[in-house]
């Protein structure tokens, strides 16, 4: 049946809910039997990218100058770098520093997460290096004192990433414990169960495959809903000064 115009989708000022059912696929320049859902990037303000990448087997990601996140929600890809080849199966994921020469091809029917932004360099700090893990392998800590809310760090806590990104688990009924307004953005992709998200001044109800991206001071808050938990994987800029477009 036709949904008449109707969809969740959303997008304002400060925050943007995307919905499977919007989404648009394309392919981006050096894929190859691999198509992109471009989430968020700058035309919408965002100072990084992120996309899902949806593979073929023996498909491949494109080349990319910035540094790269990856991470698999769906399928399993071999991640050839430094002379070596590495498998990422489900919630297997790499961060590849800005230039690092690398491929990414499908050992069968994928999906992945792809975050790009370019590297804001501290003069007394050291470039980040290659990281390649699974979320499996990161030990998780309460947010707060709330044992119903567990995060996983995937990156290291080092002032060398200009940017983090984490699980964040929610038990049914948990939620944070505050409306949070910051400095950083966000980028979030829903991985299992659902809830409510606050973005702004709507209220959303939000489910596994919708994607949001919050802008810095957005107004943003979150409750799991249902009989099974919540699950996201949320990108947010980090450990720089708030010194826009100023080079470092």
């Amino acid at each position: 049946m036709h949904n008449l115009g109707q969809t969740r989708s959303s997008q304002q000022a400060n925050h943007l809910l995307l919905t499977t059912d919007t989404f648009v696929r394309t392919t981006l320049p050096g894929m190859k039997s691999c198509l992109a859902i471009v989430h968020v990037g700058p035309a919408m303000g965002a100072k990084f990218t992120q996309y899902t990448a949806e593979f073929d087997t023996g498909g491949e990601l494109g080349s990319t100058t910035a540094q790269r996140f990856i991470f698999v929600m769906e399928g399993a890809v071999t991640l050839e770098v430094e002379g070596k080849s590495h498998e990422l199966s489900v919630r297997g994921y790499a961060y590849l520093p800005e230039d690092a020469k690398h491929r990414v091809v499908a050992a069968k029917t994928s999906r992945v997460v792809v975050i790009e932004k370019p590297y804001q360099a501290l003069a007394s700090v050291e470039p980040p290096r290659l990281i390649i893990s699974s979320e499996d392998a990161v030990s998780s800590h309460p947010l707060g004192d709330d044992p119903d809310l567990q995060v996983k760090c995937l990156l290291h806590d080092e002032m060398s990433f200009d940017f983090a990104v984490n699980t964040m688990l929610y038990r049914p009924g948990a939620a944070l414990s505050m409306v949070e307004m910051h400095v950083m953005e966000h980028g979030l992709v829903m991985l299992e169960g659902g809830g409510i998200y606050r973005l702004g001044d709507s209220w959303y109800a939000v489910t596994a495959g919708d994607f949001i991206w919050m802008g810095p001071w957005c107004p943003q808050w979150f409750g799991a809903l249902g009989k099974v938990p919540a699950k996201y994987l949320i990108y947010k800029d980090w450990n720089r000064p708030p010194l826009a477009d100023r080079r470092l």
